[in-house]
């Protein structure tokens, strides 16, 4: 993929992202199908030991709870009321890409349905590779449900194909991470599609 085009990470609403997600929304994203097939693609992946939930939410998608489990995103009573967490970061990650977290303290993260709305998806990208362990894993689990103003230009634009690919090349252009794979997770209802890459091991 090339250089991504002028205008493609600007969105329809370009304000506070911490006003829009004041309201706390106790609700799925995704349909139960989706939501099962997204816990056992992340059940192949081994997310047992110490997991950050990337963009999270009251809900984390995981089939078990993992040893430790960090949620990070931007709602405070949202990531209260996860009964999986043991630990809870309230952090923009669109105001600030840098992770207000230890190098190399997490064996896996998961990004559930919610990559398309970074801004400088490369940087975050970046700074999980620097919060894994050699080997830690990071996948992104994604559909076709959005908030259209808050998602960016380029991934609305985009077919489920081209969003596999775009994920990818987030992966890619982070440097922090081996070859990404990819793959369709078959939900019945919404679609699901899971993009997931691992650091060095070198």
């Amino acid at each position: 993929m090339s250089d991504f085009p002028d205008g493609f990470f600007d969105r329809a609403d370009p304000g506070d992202d911490r006003e829009f997600y004041l309201p706390p929304r106790f609700v799925q994203h995704i349909d139960e199908g989706a939501l099962a097939a997204a816990a056992a693609f992340y059940g192949e992946l081994g997310t047992t030991g110490r997991v950050l939930d990337l963009m999270s939410s009251w809900v984390s998608h995981l089939p078990q709870r993992p040893g430790h489990l960090t949620v990070l995103g931007m709602n405070r009573a949202e990531l209260a009321a996860n009964e999986m967490a043991d630990e809870a970061v309230r952090h923009d990650l669109n105001a600030d890409p840098v992770l207000p977290l230890p190098d190399a303290a997490f064996d896996a993260c998961v990004c559930t349905v919610s990559v398309d709305y970074l801004t400088d998806p490369v940087a975050v990208f970046a700074e999980v590779g620097r919060v894994l362990v050699p080997g830690g894993v990071f996948a992104c689990t994604f559909s076709d449900r959005c908030f259209p103003t808050k998602a960016i230009r380029g991934w609305l634009a985009a077919d489920d194909a081209t969003r596999v690919r775009i994920v990818g090349e987030y992966f890619r252009r982070s440097g922090a991470f081996g070859p990404a794979r990819a793959r369709d997770c078959g939900a019945p209802g919404d679609p699901l599609y899971a993009v997931w890459a691992s650091t060095p091991t070198g």
